[in-house]
Formats: C-alpha cells, sequence, structure tokens
C-alpha cells in the first residue's frame, strides 16, 4: 500500500492521499499563526492577573526550549493539546501546560531534556511529567506532559512542520487532533470538567473545519454520547 504523502503548503491547503483518495485541508497562514498563539500568550498574562499569581514563565519559552531540544536529539513528536487547538482555531482559547503526543516513551530524550533544564516530576498511567526550566517556584512554570497511546504513533508520522514566529513546530494534523480529543472525552476515568473540555476543543475544530465531517464520519455521535457522559458524571458529582 502506498503511504500516506502529506505536502504543506503554509497558508493555503495541505494535500495529502490516503486509501480514500485526494484530500485537501486548509491551514492557518503564518499571520494566523502568529496572532493567535501571541493572543494565547495575552490570555495566559491575563489569567495570572486575574487569579493574583505572581508572573511566571510564559509558554512561549518553554515551546521553544522544548522544540528546540527535541529537535536536537531527533525525537519525532506531534504537539498536541490546548496550544494545537489554539494554532487551528479563531476562537481565542489557553491553557496551562504543553501537550506533547510520542510514539514510544523509549522515544523521551530524558538526558537531553534535563540537560536543557527540564525537571522531571512523574510517570503517569497516561503522561510523563515534566516541569520546563526556570528560576520561578514549580508551579509557576509551564507543565510539559508526554503522552503514549494507540493513537499517537500514527499522530507523530502524520505530524505537520508549521513555522510560528521564529519556532519550527511539529504539530499534530487536525484529523488526529480530534480523535485524540474524542478518546481522551471516551475515558471512563477521566474528570468531567477535563471531558467538557475536550468536547469543546472538539466542536470548536469541526465548526471551524467542516470538511472533518468526511474525514471523520462517526465524529458527531461520538462528540454526542461524551456529552451525555460527562453531563451525567458532573450531575451525579455535584
Amino acid at each position: 500500500m502506498t503511504p500516506p504523502a502529506f505536502t504543506l503548503l503554509i497558508g493555503e491547503t495541505i494535500t495529502f492521499r490516503a486509501k480514500m483518495g485526494a484530500v485537501t485541508m486548509p491551514v492557518p497562514s503564518p499571520s494566523q499563526l502568529r496572532g493567535r498563539f501571541r493572543t494565547s500568550l495575552a490570555l495566559d498574562h491575563l489569567w495570572r492577573e486575574t487569579m493574583g499569581l505572581p508572573e511566571g514563565d510564559t509558554k512561549e519559552g518553554a515551546l521553544r526550549g522544548l522544540t528546540e531540544t527535541l529537535s536536537k536529539a531527533r525525537t519525532p513528536y506531534a504537539l498536541i493539546g490546548g496550544v494545537a487547538v489554539q494554532l487551528y482555531t479563531q476562537e481565542p482559547r489557553t491553557t496551562v501546560d504543553l501537550d506533547v503526543a510520542l510514539a514510544s516513551y523509549d522515544d523521551l530524550p530524558r538526558a537531553a531534556l534535563t540537560a536543557a533544564g527540564f525537571t522531571h516530576e512523574k510517570r503517569f498511567d497516561h503522561s510523563d511529567n515534566w516541569r520546563a526550566p526556570g528560576t520561578e517556584p514549580r508551579r509557576q512554570r509551564t507543565a510539559v506532559q508526554f503522552t503514549v497511546d494507540t493513537l499517537t504513533p500514527g499522530t507523530v508520522e502524520r505530524a505537520h512542520m508549521l513555522r510560528v514566529r521564529t519556532m519550527r513546530i511539529r504539530v499534530a494534523a487536525l484529523e488526529d487532533l480530534v480523535l485524540l480529543k474524542l478518546a481522551a472525552a471516551e475515558e471512563p476515568q477521566r474528570r468531567p470538567s477535563k471531558r467538557l473540555s475536550d468536547l469543546r476543543d472538539v466542536l470548536a475544530l469541526m465548526e471551524e473545519h467542516p470538511e472533518l465531517d468526511g474525514r471523520i464520519p462517526d465524529a458527531r455521535r461520538r462528540l454526542a454520547r461524551a456529552s451525555r457522559v460527562a453531563t451525567r458524571a458532573g450531575t451525579q458529582s455535584s
């Protein structure tokens, strides 16, 4: 079988060939990427001010250090989570951490991350957690979560290289981002608030990119089912 072939034309389209034939999907322009990332950073500052928290690091420094370290270590990865969602959607969004998909935890360059100032915290069932470098107290530094599951190897393989400001970042493809968010929302042990956040991200991505309906035919059904489960769980826990 011929493997999927990806061509990235920043600001125009992503065209790839798969078993279903040729599909064309839009990607953000360089100016959109800059603007959306700038908005995300501004929301980070506003959130800290609103919560009365002292100034901490920004995701930009953490993301730059992280991507440079992974690139130098030749580690295949894909940026997922809230930052990836922000880059693909116009609606302003913020997040307190960086989420990164790996094909295997064996790919994690622990020595290189430690040498770059990142601090390992704890390994959980679904993630390996680190903190970005910095002189601030631990909780004021950006959290970094590496994730491996059945979907992440393909996500990493299909990731697109996007330029955000002066950074070159491997970002999960839209379809993979939606599938990861749906899978997270369907996780039985996930907190209802986290599930609802995942579902809002899925809805935002699908509203802005209606072509995803054709790429993920059961997405709306899964979205509705997971929403009912999350709402019911939230009602029971209140």
